[in-house]
């Protein structure tokens, strides 16, 4: 959602923007914050559905191409814009006869977005390892990650007052998404005390688990309490827990790839398991760059500990592995994406 997000924002003075998401997710509520006209239609996915869900979800699919169709007919949009999903197939479909733009946010595509290469005029990826998996490459362009532009808005004396910091002890900054990184989250509660005696924390837990973080709260001393600083969520504020961190520990979705090499920020990462191999895949890629270090999640509670601790105590390497992360930060990704859609909506017109 964010990479699609920062690319409208780039828009919003030279184009006339509609998003399309599914029914019932949860992006409405973001997208209608930054005032961007909505419209939903039906999908659901078919790539690893049982037998019983198949039939449903594909009519799902139907209705979804009828609706875009519905959409098109009435915005008529001089181009569009993909970044993944499978409510994007039926959009596809209905719109073949106009400009496509499709942005990888991952180093590898998944299946949907293979799907979906199939019918873009241009493919902007966000890292050069992402070329070998398409044939036709003339098609793709580099832009790195697009990135919000209110994210880069913090200095980092303003954010660690904005999240009540204070400047002489180094910040770890947790991030869990929006849902949660359950394992992490445990594995950062059994730790925890140990770790306040280093860091501040800044730790947004998700909601699933935010129940439970609060309890937490409530049995740490008063030095402890000063010192963790836990949210289930940040928007506004994410560019300051960004901004504020010495060090973040976070699952290895495609965000890691444009929001730490904004701020240099070196990173312990965590790839989610069961998210086929997309993470294992982003974090490989910084891993091999020098900018972060890589822990299995099975792992992650005897290790986390000693891994942190290890690379706060260490200086030298996390100036190493700061360098090495800024390196693969594309600050200008949103509005050169921005100004593909523009060459693209000229051409149709």
């Amino acid at each position: 959602m964010n990479p699609a997000l920062a690319v409208m924002q780039t828009l919003q003075d030279n184009a006339e923007t509609l998003w399309v998401g599914g029914e019932g997710g949860m992006e409405a509520r973001l997208v209608k914050r930054v005032n961007v006209p909505f419209k939903t239609i039906p999908a659901a996915g078919v790539h690893g559905v049982g037998l019983k869900a198949l039939p449903g979800n594909l009519f799902r699919l139907v209705r979804g191409f009828f609706a875009a169709r519905r959409i098109l007919a009435e915005f008529k949009p001089d181009v569009l814009f993909f970044t993944g999903g499978f409510l994007a197939v039926p959009m596809a479909l209905a719109g073949m006869r106009i400009p496509t733009a499709l942005y990888i946010p991952d180093i590898e595509p998944a299946l949907a977005l293979k799907t979906l290469a199939w019918f873009a005029d241009r493919i902007a990826v966000t890292a050069e390892d992402s070329f070998h998996y398409f044939k036709r490459q003339e098609r793709i362009l580099l832009t790195g990650y697009p990135t919000r532009a209110d994210l880069a808005g913090w200095t980092r004396t303003e954010a660690r007052q904005s999240l009540n910091l204070n400047d002489q002890t180094p910040v770890l900054l947790i991030v869990g998404g929006s849902k949660g990184a359950r394992s992490i989250n445990n594995a950062v509660l059994a730790n925890l005390p140990a770790l306040l005696e280093k860091v501040q924390v800044v730790h947004i837990t998700g909601e699933l688990d935010w129940p439970v973080m609060q309890e937490k709260v409530r049995e740490l001393n008063e030095t402890q309490s000063a010192r963790y600083h836990p949210f289930s969520y940040l928007y506004e504020q994410m560019g300051a827990a960004l901004a504020a961190a010495d060090l973040v520990l976070s699952r290895a979705g495609a965000s890691t790839l444009g929001e730490f090499p904004l701020f240099g920020l070196p990173a312990v990462l965590v790839p989610y398991p069961y998210a086929w191999r997309y993470q294992k895949v982003n974090s490989e890629y910084l891993v091999k760059h020098g900018a972060a270090v890589a822990l299995e999640d099975a792992r992650l509670s005897d290790q986390l500990l000693p891994v942190l601790i290890d690379l706060l105590g260490n200086p030298q390497k996390l100036t190493s592995m700061q360098a090495a992360m800024h390196g693969q930060s594309h600050p200008h990704a949103a509005a050169e994406i921005g100004r593909l859609l523009l060459a693209l909506s000229g051409e149709r017109r």
